[in-house]
This record gives C-alpha cells, sequence and structure tokens, in this order.
C-alpha cells in the first residue's frame, strides 16, 4: 500500500470536500504521517474516513473531524492550548505544530506512554496524567482548549479557563446527532457559540452532566 498515496487521497476525497480549505491545515495534514500514530494491525486503515481504536475502549478522531476543529479553531503560534485526551498523539502533533506550547491530558497512563514515543521531535508538548473530563483544575488560562470526545453538556469550568478572545472546540449532546462547537470568550462572563457541524464520537471517559451559561 502506497501510505503516501493514500494520504493525498484521504486530503483531497474526505477532508476538502467538508469544505476544509487552510492552506496552513492541509499541508500540515499533508506533512504529518498518520499512520505513524495507529498501531500496526491498523496501518491500513490510517487515511480511512473512520474511528480507529487505541486501546481502552477509546476511539481515534476520523481526520476529516480533526481536520476541521483545526480550521475552525485557527490557531496561531502564539497560542497555548489545552488538549483533553492525548489519544494516540495524532491530533497532540498537529496542534502542537502550529500553537507555542500544548498542555496535553490523558486519563490512561499507558495511552500517553505510547504516544509520547511518537511525539519525541517536539519540544513544546507538555504531559499530564489524570481525569479532564469536565476540568483539568491546574490554575492556568489557555488561548485554545480541546475536548478529543464527546460530552453530554458543555463544562462551565473549561470555558473559564479561556483567556479573553479564546476558544473551545466540543462535541456535545446525544447520539447520534452531536453538535461539534467552537465557544468563543467575547468577555469576562460572556461567550458566543459557533456551530461547526453535527457528528457522533466517542464520549470522554468519566465525561458528566455540567451546565454551562452565557
Amino acid at each position: 500500500m502506497n501510505l503516501d498515496q493514500a494520504r493525498f487521497f484521504m486530503v483531497e476525497q474526505q477532508i476538502r470536500p467538508w469544505d476544509i480549505l487552510d492552506p496552513t491545515v492541509l499541508d500540515l495534514i499533508m506533512d504529518t504521517p498518520r499512520h505513524e500514530f495507529v498501531a500496526a494491525e491498523h496501518v491500513e486503515l490510517a487515511y480511512c474516513d473512520v474511528e480507529l481504536p487505541i486501546g481502552h475502549g477509546e476511539m481515534m478522531m476520523p481526520p476529516r473531524v480533526e481536520a476541521k476543529l483545526l480550521q475552525a479553531l485557527d490557531i496561531a503560534d502564539s497560542d497555548t492550548v489545552l488538549e483533553i485526551g492525548t489519544g494516540s498523539g495524532y491530533l497532540t502533533a498537529l496542534l502542537a505544530s502550529m500553537a507555542k506550547s500544548v498542555t496535553t491530558v490523558e486519563i490512561h497512563a499507558s495511552l500517553q506512554k505510547t504516544a509520547q514515543t511518537r511525539l519525541t521531535g517536539y519540544d513544546n508538548i507538555h504531559y499530564q496524567v489524570g481525569d479532564g473530563a469536565t476540568d483539568w483544575n491546574d490554575n492556568k488560562q489557555y488561548d485554545v482548549i480541546v475536548l478529543t470526545g464527546s460530552v453530554s453538556e458543555v463544562s462551565q469550568a473549561y470555558l473559564n479557563k479561556l483567556n479573553l478572545g479564546g476558544r473551545l472546540f466540543v462535541i456535545y449532546g446525544d447520539a447520534p446527532a452531536m453538535k461539534a462547537s467552537v465557544f468563543n470568550r467575547v468577555g469576562q462572563d460572556e461567550w458566543s457559540e459557533e456551530e461547526q457541524f453535527e457528528t457522533d464520537i466517542q464520549p470522554l471517559k468519566n465525561s458528566q452532566t455540567t451546565s454551562f451559561s452565557f
């Protein structure tokens, strides 16, 4: 199997048709070998439009969802990012390539250990092990926060962790029609929501109902 050709077809046949046209995002995905972030038995599926199992009952998001969230967040090289759910490390790599720094949190220590072996070329990633489903209480603010699994409702704790002008990407609601949105912090106690698309992905482990407000 020609994996470079498969990556090209993924971009042209899955990602571009989903109105993902940001050249920075497209170039980054072309330059980041996704097959290096999956188990050996799944290499030939790395560029398919499917969720892939990564262990502990967790799943890797489809490529078009990863690309769509990157485009929606419009990450700058001065941004600090909090990622909840390191998973395979693939999205972590994409975020770290765009941002100033990434703090990535994973509840399964073994998953993060495997991801770290794939991310040795990045020096701006900070690893944390723990449960970040509804909050990550590190007393820090971030420009961008990404939840890599779905939740029933949006956590006010994460909205509060955004810097002014910061963005939270979250997929929330009930299967099979969950809503992917970007929440922008536009004031001290004010957020706006930009709906992106509907999807249905694996929930974050231990995610609970936590209300949000505007």
